[in-house]
């Protein structure tokens, strides 16, 4: 994780707009960790989203917004659902809400490796059946994964500080 000083994590949020008031708003299709404000460590891969969406959206300037949050205050005081690798669970966890069927716990915050579109084409070949778990698994471990954190509540939220923005 990418931090400044003991307990601050660094993350950021890939846009056509500046988002210096993170909400929940209604999403129009399934993501990997569900319903939520969808943050990273890595700057680069928010970066690639901002122009990504830029350009699928037509409007607005791809926009790197920037946040910190107290990682030990909140991973202490929120629900916390952490995932340390790709493993048999997040392939559950992340089938599921890709597939609109996730139905266990709620948690505030949820951390972990992101399918992006090199991994989520492994993902779909497992959920049609074309892949077994242990293929999918045996495929997701060779891929270099980035990390995402979640924010699934409006209390998760307020532990979330803007501190600037990027326009590129």
């Amino acid at each position: 994780m990418k931090k400044d000083g003991d307990n601050i994590m660094i993350l950021f949020h890939g846009s056509n707009v500046t988002v210096d008031a993170p909400h929940l708003i209604t999403q129009n299709r399934f993501l990997d960790f569900g319903y939520g404000f969808y943050t990273t460590t890595n700057k680069e891969q928010a970066i690639n989203f901002a122009k990504k969406v830029t350009e699928r959206r037509k409007k607005g300037t791809a926009t790197l917004n920037i946040y910190h949050i107290d990682e030990a205050l909140a991973f202490q005081e929120c629900t916390l659902l952490k995932f340390d690798s790709p493993d048999e669970r997040w392939l559950d966890f992340v089938s599921a809400n890709r597939q609109g069927t996730y139905n266990g716990p709620v948690y505030d915050l949820v951390y972990g490796a992101v399918a992006n579109d090199d991994v989520y084409r492994t993902i779909a070949l497992y959920m049609t059946g074309i892949l077994s778990k242990d293929q999918a698994l045996s495929a997701l471990k060779i891929r270099k994964l980035f990390d995402q954190l979640v924010f699934t509540s409006e209390k998760s939220l307020k532990y979330l500080t803007f501190k600037g923005r990027e326009l590129f």
